[in-house]
């Protein structure tokens, strides 16, 4: 399955931040306003390092109009995964798109 940019992993998956994108403030993060995180290990510990979802809470934030509004920096989970990747580690990532693209297309 290649890409077709349709956005459908920006619905699926979660996004980790790296520690240095965690660190760099760029991106709206779920817990954004607490201070209650002391340092990268904490945050990923208890998921403050990922990306905000819409308040369907399940939408990626950057995901505007079906398509990744920072698509040039967006973060390094993303850049890695590719809908026709052969890596082990996107196989039921790539089996969940192509399940949620079929089942969309029976509605």
């Amino acid at each position: 399955m290649k890409c077709s940019q349709c956005g459908v992993c920006c619905k699926l998956f979660v996004i980790n931040l790296n520690e240095k994108e965690y660190n760099s403030g760029k991106y709206k993060l779920v817990f954004d306003g607490f201070e209650f995180v002391s340092d990268f290990e904490e945050a990923e510990l208890i998921g403050a390092n990922l990306i905000m979802q819409k308040e369907d809470g399940e939408t990626c934030i950057y995901l505007i109009e079906g398509k990744c509004s920072i698509h040039d920096d967006r973060p390094q989970a993303c850049r890695d995964f590719f809908c026709d990747s052969k890596e082990e580690w996107c196989r039921g990532m790539i089996r969940k798109i192509e399940r949620y693209k079929n089942l969309s297309d029976r509605t």
